[in-house]
């Protein structure tokens, strides 16, 4: 008996042993395999992302094809993002008359996949955009830049959700509950005010006031899409059981980790990125891939797209990423790239950018006709008054705020403009496609709203722009001089008329030590990235590298040149006329 008992103990514990064992070792639950189409689905799945495609380069074509003509007939006062969405608009109106006639059926191909625009067309648009900060003085400015886009647009978010929140349990307008109406008033924080920095650009204004609404409006639509998929998060998880300070807290939390990591995480691959091109030199006997410019060119282009990738494969934000990674690359990386490859970076990015742009806007236009509507007159007003008054909010007091520590004070027209050039664009009504807002009519209200919202501020805000600034008298005292004709609006025009030679030069040892290192007045990032930071991830150029860069460059000149003259209409007649 005391043997038997003995061993029934000890299979027991065996047992009890066992299972906790294996309750500790069992792994987690794979993540299930989507199921791969084949068959007659996949075909009818390929004929219709064929006829997607088809589609979306056709309405691309037209609007080439539309921007041309405003170039060619100088039609320099209309912004080509309010041309765009104006032939958008008639674009959607001649295929609902054409399908009211039942002579086609184009609706799953016009409307507007919010997985196509994160997946395609946003990251080349703000890779672009970071890799453009270069310009100016946005370092020099980074601190109020950061305070307006983070600190402002959460300030925005919070005052446009919560009065929407309030004003609907008071049942004055349409009601939210407090995560749809915060998802809400993040998505419509974003600002776009492309119209409003061409007009910047043609009148010459203030530099400082060009780069504070250009350099917040690119960090402003990465906190925009942070702060939506923190209250989609909240939205997803069953928060009923949890207090409101709790909420916050995970919110805050939430958001926090997305931002500085995604940031950081951007940052390192830029990092990466200027210590490969770093070490690209013959003379550190490494693999010099300046000599073959596409190959340089390729790795380049697989660094721009690989945090993107990376941070949404680990929930992170890849906007907030591909940003940094943008800005890290234009101010470190770029500068060790061949002369080729920098100039083959700057047109490729622009370009894919404008096609970007000019898609987004298109398909805006057309939403007016393809998207299901549900149109509230008081929703849609009291959420222009919340978005303007938390513009306001955001602008003046930080404004004033900021004045107390910058030697170039924000002035009190600087600060109107600010207000006044807060367009909303694409991002905002793509976000509020990508909201899983139940039920379909709750849908139906946010996209029509923000469509409404957005084309509000393009055609009224955007339009009144040039006139505000000149009656408030902020433009440069030379474009004052100039005729209305005069004023060239067109973004295109000018990135295909020019390159930028600054970004191209790049400085020897001795230049850089006179221009920076000896420097006193710079301060804080700026004189840490002088001392340090520049010289560890750049290679000044030595007049040998000089030297064969513009042997480079003049090669492939000649190169051209000789195929010109060996063209089949090639006479010298042509060639004169060409020389």
């Amino acid at each position: 008996r005391s043997a038997n008992a003995t061993y029934e103990v000890i299979n027991v514990t065996l047992h009890t042993t066992l299972a906790a064992t294996t309750k500790l070792v069992v792994p987690t639950p794979a993540k299930p395999i989507l199921p791969v189409q084949t068959g007659v689905q996949a075909q009818q799945e390929e004929q219709s992302s064929g006829m997607t495609i088809f589609f979306s380069l056709l309405v691309l074509a037209i609007c080439i094809i539309l921007v041309h003509l405003l170039i060619k007939y100088r039609l320099h006062f209309l912004p080509e993002s309010v041309a765009v969405v104006s032939l958008g608009i008639l674009m959607g109106a001649f295929i609902k008359i054409i399908e009211a006639q039942k002579l086609a059926n184009w609706k799953e191909e016009e409307m507007f996949r919010p997985n196509m625009f994160f997946l395609l067309l946003l990251p080349p648009i703000i890779f672009e955009s970071g890799y453009s900060l270069h310009k100016g003085n946005f370092f020099q400015n980074i601190g109020s830049i950061t305070l307006f886009s983070v600190f402002g647009t959460a300030i925005s978010a919070f005052i446009v959700g919560g009065g929407i929140y309030f004003l609907g349990q008071a049942d004055v307008i349409y009601k939210l509950n407090m995560t749809d109406s915060f998802a809400f008033g993040s998505l419509i924080s974003a600002v776009d005010p492309v119209a409003t920095i061409a007009i910047f650009n043609a009148l010459n204004v203030d530099p400082v006031l060009n780069m504070l609404v250009f350099g917040e409006s690119i960090l402003n639509d990465a906190v925009s899409i942070v702060l939506t998929n923190t209250a989609e998060g909240l939205t997803r998880e069953n928060m009923s059981d949890v207090s409101g300070w709790q909420t916050f807290l995970q919110a805050l939390g939430y958001f926090l980790k997305m931002f500085f990591g995604s940031a950081a995480l951007g940052t390192l691959t830029g990092l990466i990125s200027a210590l490969i091109s770093f070490f690209n030199f013959e003379d550190t006997h490494h693999i010099d891939l300046r000599k073959t410019p596409s190959l340089e060119f390729g790795m380049m282009i697989i660094f721009a797209y690989l945090p993107y990738g990376l941070a949404e494969g680990i929930s992170l934000s890849g906007i907030m990423a591909i940003l940094f990674s943008g800005i890290v690359m234009s101010h470190y990386t770029h500068h060790n790239l061949s002369p080729v490859t920098q100039i083959l970076m700057q047109q490729t990015l622009r370009t894919v950018a404008f096609m970007c742009e000019t898609c987004v806007f298109a398909f805006l236009g057309l939403s007016i006709f393809s998207f299901p509507h549900k149109f509230e007159m008081s929703f849609v007003i009291w959420c222009i008054v919340l978005v303007l008054f938390g513009r306001a909010v955001n602008i003046f007091p930080l404004s004033y705020l900021l004045n107390f520590f910058r030697d170039h004070k924000i002035t009190p027209k600087m600060m109107f403009i600010m207000w006044f050039s807060g367009l909303r664009g694409a991002i905002p009504y793509a976000l509020s496609l990508h909201l899983g807002l139940e039920p379909i009519e709750k849908r139906q209200l946010v996209g029509t709203t923000t469509i409404i919202i957005v084309l509000f501020t393009i055609l009224l805000l955007g339009g009144g722009t040039m006139p505000l600034i000149r009656l408030i008298d902020i433009e440069d005292s030379k474009a004052r001089k100039r005729n209305k004709k005069d004023i060239n609006l067109s973004k295109t025009e000018k990135m295909g008329n020019t390159i930028e030679s600054e970004h191209l030069s790049e400085l020897t040892e001795e230049e850089y030590e006179a221009q920076y290192i000896k420097r006193q007045d710079l301060k804080g990032f700026m004189w840490l990235d002088a001392k340090y930071l520049n010289p560890f991830f750049t290679r000044r150029l030595t007049q040998e590298d000089l030297h064969h860069g513009r042997i480079q460059m003049k090669t492939l000149t000649n190169k051209w040149y000789e195929e010109v003259r060996q063209g089949p209409s090639g006479s010298e007649d042509d060639e004169q006329e060409l020389l």
